[in-house]
């Protein structure tokens, strides 16, 4: 029999509602109709059925959202009681990059801005002529079903082209961003050995220009996988390709086409074929390889966008996200529904703090996704959209990346927009989506992530491994779900998998988020994220999520980001918070006791740090997400085995040798 989660009584928290859909929005929303169409009530019942029925869910999904594929499938879910294990759709033969080119008229598909404004535009026509080019490119390459593609490239339409051209051959595609260091790009690529790298010549942010060549010199040697290096003339009309191995420019390498209608052969493959190859954060040694199949990623997508973020046609989707983080994937995927994408490449404060909103008006966006960073920095530097611009076609924003501050809720609906849905988002490049997420047809609490993803059977477990409600404890995934890993690279017997995400607990997924699921009268569960799991604090044997801590201090207008750690102790585990302040603000002893009492009056005495320490610069990785764990090595002494996944890793100094810490 299931393990019915215990119930705790409402903690103190109150459940504060801040948004909920009018009646309009309600009526209108792809979740409504499939809630009509698969004969459940509401979002409660719905969310019930989609976990005890995934055999009958999922295919709801695929039929709901359209997914093509050339052959169905002959079993939905064989071995569920597997994890990992269970198979999908067995027998279902179809190609990602076709569903994504759906549509081949003249409506926009891409828009690209960089920090100089709007570059340009591509239809949808347009993307499927470049995709047929670059894709009989690659086959004239040599590349086929199974061959890894990579791309060193900023968010440019050609990074889409190149990821759907070699998708569409049954290639995988892997990517990571344009600011990675050299010794990052080989822990990364030199793991998978693709065939074709695409870079660009450089790229721009914050007003400056960064050279890609000299990095891509050295990778085209040093990957011996390597037969032939594209490069795209971003930033220069003319690159210097001197000393790159087998390169050759963009509009060279691509097939010419004629006129007439262009027709691209797309391998109809199996559902859990790989399509993408992601990669862990790296900071505590190489980065893991994460495999994701077509068709549960495909699927995943499908759901997330059109149920979970309402999704349609005429919608334009921005995301803020490099081409390393696992957001872009999901961007593409807007292709999908046929909406257009929106794409930004730079700096988020360059030229000005509110050029996403500057885009966000022109461009009429309408689901407008960022970092729970970046809100919390635009509210600190004072800016208040509203009062600037017309976001009057913007509906939604969604928030990942970190969890969303009870005070960066409370931001959105007074400075950027009072009607809005504000979905903060959680999941991760594991799983190449969301564990939960949005809900366009019920209501935003403050501090909350609306709903857990339907289909996703998850549950936050005590310390003894039992399901709790209204307690905090680790986040886990008990069933199967379509967007599980198809494994990792270079793993052939599954052990670096299996001992990634279910050693701790067995037949579950454990994520690694320390989490509560939050009693609503309604009977659907919010979400609150605490952190990871494994930066939480244990000061005295009481766990302590990390986000506990920075929702209280970065209210304090002198503390623009803070970071906390676990010292060892005299036996035990001692709190320490280092804080980045305004540069015209002193760490005072005034300032420390307000941090502390502003920490004890939000949470407990317990999480008062025992030591309050000013640091120039918080080191984060290149997705923008802070590393508790880089800087818990470097106050106890020990090394940081891979530096070059860290954006700053020159931070890492003001942590050092600090002689508070041995006071």
């Amino acid at each position: 029999m299931p393990v019915r989660p215990q119930l705790a009584p409402l903690s103190a928290r109150w459940l504060t509602m801040l948004w909920k859909p009018s009646s309009q929005r309600l009526a209108d929303a792809n979740l409504t109709a499939f809630l009509r169409e698969v004969g459940q009530r509401d979002y409660r019942s719905l969310y019930q059925w989609s976990i005890d029925h995934p055999q009958l869910f999922w295919p709801a999904v695929w039929r709901f959202t359209g997914v093509q594929a050339s052959q169905l499938w002959d079993d939905v879910l064989l071995d569920g009681d597997r994890m990992p294990g269970a198979r999908w759709f067995s027998g279902a033969r179809l190609n990602f990059a076709q569903n994504l080119l759906r549509d081949r008229d003249g409506r926009i598909a891409l828009v690209f801005w960089n920090e100089q404004g709007q570059q340009r535009q591509v239809t949808f026509a347009e993307l499927y002529v470049q995709v047929a080019g670059l894709a009989g490119a690659l086959r004239r390459e040599g590349v086929s079903v199974g061959d890894r593609v990579a791309g060193f490239l900023p968010n440019l339409p050609e990074t889409i082209v190149a990821m759907l051209a070699a998708t569409s051959l049954g290639a995988i595609w892997s990517s990571c961003s344009p600011d990675f260091g050299l010794e990052g790009i080989l822990d990364r690529f030199g793991q998978i050995e693709p065939k074709v790298l695409l870079a660009a010549d450089a790229y721009l942010y914050n007003g400056r220009e960064h050279d890609c060549l000299a990095r891509v010199r050295h990778v085209a040697q040093q990957i011996r996988s390597i037969t032939r290096t594209v490069i795209i003339p971003y930033r220069n009309a003319v690159p210097n390709l001197a000393g790159i191995n087998n390169a050759v420019l963009w509009d060279d390498f691509l097939t010419p086409l004629r006129p007439s209608s262009p027709a691209i052969d797309f391998a109809q493959l199996p559902f859990d074929h790989p399509v993408y190859i992601l990669y862990s954060s790296g900071t505590t040694g190489k980065p893991k390889c994460i495999v994701h199949g077509a068709g549960g990623t495909l699927l995943q997508h499908a759901k997330e966008l059109v149920l979970h973020t309402d999704l349609k046609r005429d919608d334009r989707l921005f995301y803020f996200t490099t081409c390393g983080w696992m957001m872009w994937n999901w961007l593409v995927s807007g292709l999908s529904v046929g909406a257009t994408l929106v794409l930004f490449d730079g700096s988020p404060f360059a030229p000005h703090e509110q050029i996403l909103f500057e885009m966000a008006q022109q461009e009429r966006v309408s689901i407008f996704g960022t970092s729970a960073k970046y809100l919390s920095a635009l509210e600190k530097s004072g800016a208040e959209p509203a009062k600037t611009y017309d976001l009057s076609s913007l509906r939604t924003i969604l928030s990942t990346g970190s969890p969303l501050a009870s005070e960066s809720f409370d931001y959105v609906y007074r400075s950027i927009k009072s009607d809005i849905c504000l979905s903060s988002i959680s999941g991760g490049t594991d799983i190449v989506s969301c564990f939960a997420l949005g809900n366009p047809i019920g209501p935003v609490y403050r501090g909350e992530l609306q709903t857990r993803g339907l289909g996703m059977k998850v549950e936050v477990f005590a310390d003894a491994g039992q399901p709790v409600i209204g307690q905090k404890g680790e986040l886990v995934c008990t069933a199967p779900f379509p967007s599980m890993p198809v494994g990792f690279w270079n793993d052939p017997d599954g052990a670096k998998y299996h001992e990634a995400y279910f050693s701790h607990y067995p037949n579950v997924w454990r994520h690694g988020d320390y989490a509560e699921l939050v009693p609503h009268p309604d009977g659907v569960e919010g979400v609150a994220i605490y952190g990871r799991s494994d930066a939480t604090l244990n000061p005295g044997g009481v766990r302590i999520g990390t986000a506990e801590i920075y929702r209280q201090v970065e209210q304090l207008p002198e503390v623009l980001e803070s970071l906390v750690v676990g010292q060892d102790w005299q036996g035990d585990v001692r709190i320490v918070l280092f804080v980045k302040l305004r540069p015209d603000v002193a760490l005072d002893a005034a300032l420390i006791e307000r941090v502390r009492q502003v920490i004890r009056a939000g949470t407990t005495p317990r999480h008062v740090p025992a030591r309050v320490l000013a640091v120039p610069d918080i080191p984060r990785t290149k997705s923008g997400k802070i590393v508790e764990l880089a800087v818990r090595e470097t106050i106890h002494g020990r090394p940081v085995k891979n530096l070059d996944a860290l954006a700053n890793p020159d931070a890492l100094a003001g942590f050092r040798d600090r002689p508070e810490l041995a006071q």
